[in-house]
């Protein structure tokens, strides 16, 4: 939003994104406030929410909470905090990234990276990530590759893929698995809202499926009793495997770690080397 003189080694950190706590996290620098998005903390984040505060939920921090916890620098996403970003930088240095969907999970980390005074660390989890990837490959073997693997989600009411640019879709393209030809494209945002008319457009070999809340698991009970779920692939050979919804969307480090465990887990069917 500006300029913004920022600490070389700041104590107090907050973040107002996951993606922006789940960077931090990976480069070494534990928040002691944050926003969340979810209700149950996924797995990959569990352990380290213990003492970090929760300042609300997307868009809605307490700014009270903030400054009592006097911070001394706040790091977040455009599109979240323009609107507060005045109070914010009364409180504390405040830096945001233009963030444009989880297409820009890497170059937040980067940004974030920057921020923090961490370049050094981001590559080293640079280096990791890849060196997962390539293990990922190395155990996949041709036959695998091959497979046309699937991802849809379902939150709020509506069913939606991750295409080819979203933050899984990335992940499954650096380990060279192919998608669906409706997913194998990238679009703005990366996601796609999903009609009951289009259901063959998740078809695959493989199917991941994520439900965000109650309203979603009745959503995706309604979906398995359309006529065309039992002609999909994945459905026939049983090949249908569910996933944390806030993981394969958690558009940082720690949750990309996670996704690569999940594809050995359900690809290799081996345990994941670290």
């Amino acid at each position: 939003m500006g300029e913004t003189c920022v600490p070389s080694q700041p104590q107090r950190v907050i973040t107002l994104s996951v993606p922006s706590l789940g960077d931090a996290i990976a480069l070494g620098v534990k928040p002691i406030a944050t926003i969340v998005y979810f209700d149950e903390p996924p797995p990959y984040l569990a352990d380290h929410l213990d003492s970090i505060q929760i300042l609300g939920k997307e868009e809605q921090p307490s700014l009270e909470k903030i400054l009592a916890l006097k911070p001394d620098l706040i790091i977040g996403i455009k599109y979240s905090t323009e609107a507060i970003y005045d109070q914010l930088t009364r409180i504390a240095p405040t830096v945001v990234d233009d963030w444009d969907g989880y297409p820009s999970w890497r170059g937040h980390f980067d940004f974030v990276a920057n921020v923090l005074g961490k370049t050094d660390s981001a590559q080293q989890v640079w280096r990791r990530y890849n060196q997962r990837i390539q293990s990922l490959r190395a155990a996949l073997g041709n036959s695998q590759k091959n497979l046309e693997i699937s991802f849809v989600h379902t939150c709020c009411g509506t069913i939606d893929l991750d295409l080819k640019n979203s933050f899984n879709g990335s992940i499954l393209a650096d380990a060279g698995l192919r998608r669906p030809p409706a997913q194998a494209v990238p679009v703005a945002g990366g996601i796609v809202q999903l009609s009951e008319e289009q259901l063959m457009d998740i078809d695959g070999d493989v199917l991941f499926v994520a439900t965000d809340g109650h309203e979603a698991v009745q959503t995706m009970i309604e979906l398995k009793q359309n006529p065309l779920w039992q002609k999909l692939r994945a459905v026939q050979n049983g090949r249908v495997y569910p996933v944390n919804y806030p993981t394969w969307r958690g558009g940082n480090p720690l949750a990309a770690d996670a996704v690569i465990d999940d594809l050995f887990k359900y690809l290799v069917g081996d345990a994941p080397p670290v």
